[in-house]
């Protein structure tokens, strides 16, 4: 009938439907769902993007490139028009030294490539055997300033030995900083870090090959002015 009240199965469903029940109803605020997408999304917004990393590795080789480059003009604008330039006889051991530094290139990737196949050990040996190759090419061109020291060839003596010293001289303490990323890959602790190894060893090979690449343009350079 029209004026009948309405069964009480009838009034619970009402009820569910406007929002009290489970079936069409909100899930409460604060559930375990949302927690758990709270933390993600702090965990992704604490944890610094891989773009940053690359990013400032980059604006330092770039740096490092336009003080190098300042120095080559300088190199070659006396080269060509001083009439007191005399030619510095480079020492041989500087060929040693640039094979070297070569090969430490080529075991770096070696380790990569062991890293990315999941050989942790064999990424560590070939990882501190480029390390200790960075330090042995160090000691050879320390070597070469001792030949030189030896011959009476100074600092001061001419524009080329003055070249010679600064040109090698800052090239090794910019590898130097490159020999303490790689000693930091080697011994840091990456359970606790906010970037994996794997990451952090590309972007040291990035400045790694860079310090090579240049070394390679800078003996060409002395080889060529002698």
């Amino acid at each position: 009938m029209a004026g009948a009240a309405a069964p009480p199965e009838i009034e619970l469903i009402i009820k569910d439907s406007r929002g009290g029940g489970g079936g069409g109803g909100r899930p409460p605020d604060g559930g375990d769902g949302g927690d758990d997408g709270d933390r993600d999304k702090r965990r992704r917004k604490g944890s610094p993007s891989p773009r940053r990393f690359s990013t400032g590795i980059a604006i330092g080789m770039v740096s490092i490139l336009m003080f190098f480059m300042a120095l080559a003009s300088a190199f070659l604008v006396l080269h060509h028009g001083s009439k007191v330039w005399v030619a510095v006889r480079l020492p041989r051991i500087l060929w040693a030294n640039t094979a070297v530094l070569l090969g430490s290139s080529f075991t770096l990737e070696r380790a990569r490539l062991r890293l990315s196949l999941g050989d942790a050990p064999a990424f560590r040996k070939l990882w501190l055997l480029t390390t200790g190759m960075g330090v042995l090419f160090v000691a050879g061109q320390l070597v070469a300033w001792r030949r030189l020291v030896a011959q009476g060839v100074y600092i001061a003596s001419n524009q080329a030995s003055s070249f010679f010293y600064i040109f090698t001289g800052a090239h090794g303490v910019h590898l130097l900083g490159g020999v303490a990323a790689l000693l930091f890959v080697a011994l840091h602790d990456f359970e606790k870090s906010q970037i994996s190894v794997s990451l952090a060893a590309e972007i040291t090979s990035y400045y790694w090959h860079f310090m090579d690449a240049l070394w390679i343009f800078l003996f060409a350079l002395l080889y060529l002015g002698k």
